[in-house]
This record gives C-alpha cells, sequence and structure tokens, in this order.
C-alpha cells in the first residue's frame, strides 16, 4: 500500500534526526493522519508546516523536533514538486521591487499591533535582543538598542535615519538616551501609526515610504531588521542609498538574519505564511555589495541570542493568546507557533546567524573601535 510505503520513508529520514513517530520524548512526532506522510514527501517544507497548521501531527517539544530536523539537514533531502519554479521565478524577478516591497508590509507587519504587543514585551522591537549581560527579555532588548547606539557613536545634536523602523522604539531610544534627532522609514501603515504616537514630543519624523526614495544627510544610520526583505537584486540600490545620505566620517549599522549559503528566496512555507519575497543575505552576498561603496569596520555576529528571543517571544504570546482579539483563530495559532518554532530551530541548528555591520564610507579616521 502506497501509505504504508511513505510512511516507511519518512520514518527513516526522521531516525536519521533521532526523532521517533509515536515515541515518548518530548521532540518525537505524533501522528493524527496518514496523509501526512505523502503530503510532507511531495510538499517538503510547505506541507510539513501546512501539516502542522491543519493538525495532522504534533510534538511535546516543536522547536526541539525542528531543530532535529535541521540540524540532520532532512531539508535538503525533501524538495516540494513547486520549488524549482519558486527557485526560477525568485531569479528571473525582481521579488523586492517598489511594486511588491509593501506587500510584506500589508501581510506581516500589519497583522495587528495587539499581536505584536503581546509578544514583543514592553518594548515592540522585533529582532534579536543581546544576551550577553541581560537576564530577560526587556533587558536583552534595551541592551541591543544601547549597542547600537553606542557602535554608531551618537552624540546630542546628531541627526540620524532609521531603516526601516518598526514600531519606532529604536528611535525614541535614541532621542531620548543621546539626544539626537532621527528620522524613520517603514512601508506598514500600523506600525507608521503606532510610531508616530510613540514618538509624540520627540523630534522624530517617521515616514511610509520606501527606501529607494530618500536622499537627504545624516550623521549616521542604521537598519535593525530590515535588509531581510531588500533581495540580492536590490542590494546595489540599497547601499547606494545608505551611502547618498551620509558624510564621509558616517556610520552606519546594518542589524540582519543571515544565512550559511547565498540563496535568492527563502523557505517556501515562510514565504506563503509569514514574510513574503523575504530572503537571507549571505555573508558573500553583503561583502560583494557594499565593495567600492563602504569600508567594512567591524562584523559581529551573536545569532545564538535569537534562540532565546524566540524563546521569550513564545512563551509570551502564548501566555497571552486567550486575551488576544478572536479573528486569531486555532489555525493561525498553530501556524504562529510554527513560524517561531523553525525560527528558534535555524539559529539553534546555527543555520542562521544574526550579524551586526559597522559601515563607513571612507574608512573612520584613526580605526573604528568597536563596542560590545
Amino acid at each position: 500500500m502506497p501509505h504504508a510505503r511513505f510512511e516507511r520513508r519518512i520514518a527513516g529520514l526522521l531516525a536519521d534526526a533521532d526523532v521517533r513517530i509515536g515515541g515518548e520524548r518530548p521532540w518525537d512526532m505524533q501522528v493524527h493522519d496518514p496523509r501526512f506522510h505523502a503530503r510532507v514527501l511531495g510538499q517538503g517544507s510547505l506541507g510539513l508546516g501546512e501539516s502542522y497548521m491543519d493538525g495532522w501531527w504534533d510534538a511535546v517539544s516543536l522547536d526541539g523536533l525542528l531543530s532535529r530536523l535541521l540540524a540532520a539537514r532532512l531539508d535538503e533531502r525533501v524538495h516540494g514538486a513547486g520549488e524549482i519554479f519558486d527557485a526560477l521565478r525568485a531569479r528571473l524577478t525582481n521579488l523586492q521591487s517598489p511594486r511588491r516591497s509593501s506587500e510584506v508590509g500589508r501581510r506581516h507587519y500589519d497583522l495587528g499591533n495587539d499581536l505584536y504587543a503581546a509578544m514583543l514585551g514592553r518594548r515592540l522591537v522585533y529582532s534579536c535582543g543581546y544576551w550577553r549581560d541581560a537576564e530577560d527579555l526587556d533587558a536583552a532588548q534595551e541592551a541591543k538598542l544601547d549597542l547600537v547606539c553606542r557602535k554608531l557613536g551618537l552624540r546630542p545634536g546628531m541627526r540620524i535615519l532609521d531603516v526601516g523602523c518598526g514600531w519606532g522604539e529604536a528611535l525614541k531610544f535614541a532621542a531620548e538616551r543621546y539626544g539626537v534627532q532621527g528620522v524613520g522609514i517603514t512601508i506598514s501603515q500600523a506600525q507608521a501609526t503606532y510610531a508616530r504616537r510613540l514618538c509624540l514630543g520627540l523630534p522624530i519624523d517617521i515616514r511610509l515610504q520606501d527606501y529607494r526614495a530618500l536622499d537627504e544627510p545624516f550623521d549616521a544610520a542604521f537598519s535593525l531588521g530590515m535588509f531581510e526583505h531588500v533581495g540580492v537584486k536590490n542590494y546595489g540600490d540599497y547601499f547606494a542609498m545608505v551611502r547618498r545620505c551620509l558624510p564621509p566620517e558616517g556610520v552606519f549599522l546594518l542589524h540582519t538574519i543571515g544565512g550559511n549559503r547565498s540563496v535568492q528566496r527563502t523557505d517556501p512555507w515562510i514565504a506563503r505564511y509569514i514574510l513574503p519575497n523575504s530572503m537571507l543575505p549571505s555573508a558573500a552576498q553583503v561583502a560583494h555589495a557594499i565593495e567600492g561603496v563602504f569600508v567594512l569596520e567591524d562584523w559581529h555576529n551573536f545569532g545564538a541570542d535569537y534562540d532565546r528571543t524566540l524563546q521569550a517571544w513564545h512563551a509570551n504570546v502564548e501566555s497571552a493568546w486567550n486575551t488576544l482579539d478572536a479573528r486569531y483563530d486555532e489555525r493561525f495559532r498553530r501556524m504562529w507557533r510554527f513560524y517561531l518554532a523553525v525560527s528558534m530551530a535555524t539559529f539553534r541548528s546555527r543555520r542562521s546567524q544574526l550579524w551586526q555591520l559597522a559601515l563607513s564610507p571612507n574608512g573612520v579616521p584613526g580605526g573604528y573601535i568597536a563596542p560590545r
């Protein structure tokens, strides 16, 4: 029978990751629908995520299970039928063109400020915290924001740019702690509305616009978790924009998730349900894009901190779920749970990294001393 053949194939793959179907360990998989096996073999990661959303399988420790699958590189051994088309489309099409760039704002960042407020903690900062000396999420996020300000050498009176400002928390922190003024841009209407209210009374201008339209002077610039939406076809335009906005002695701080291999698209499930038209840069792609444009002053990797950040987000959103609006139904909850768990798994298995790059147009005179 075909079901039995598919089940044996899946069981063999899972065994390579030390995962058992019906096992008693937290990371073992409990399959509720026999169609699961064929769906995963036929659709790869898309079938795995969708079948979880549909309730076809569970695991007590979802992140533990997914970490083992990624560490065993099972994603490289099971590909969905549509992945070849997706790869070709990404190669031939600019998925992050100005026309397409606002899609992620509508579909992800505009989901609802109530969801993000429940998940992200005291500050709505949707990027990796810095846990070196922190004991909780709020302290880790404050430490990250202060690290960014110190790496930029912010001083009172400076005018700074935040490329992809989110809900405005980083600019607010910089204005209140370091006495700067600034401009933040976002493609999310919900974020822009919230950020303007958050920064009311501070010398901060929040704009709803694409980064490509910027051409005005700033003393320093940073970008926290936005570069993942730029796409390799647009890296040249992105860094050219930052370069034309900075003085020769200025510094740009790029905070981004990165991957170990060069790709042109994201995982099919992530693209369909979470972050459309996104992709993670590789070190080679970033280095190529800044060649002749910026001097690389510092490259700081603290990717292991993202696992801890995601665990805190997961705990927050699960504890607050019953207080959220009913529009976040059970299928959405399972989708969001899978998103956070697979994100934990990518960092725990060191398949993804978190980089902070300090870049200067001509090199900092006398050398750049990187704070930690």
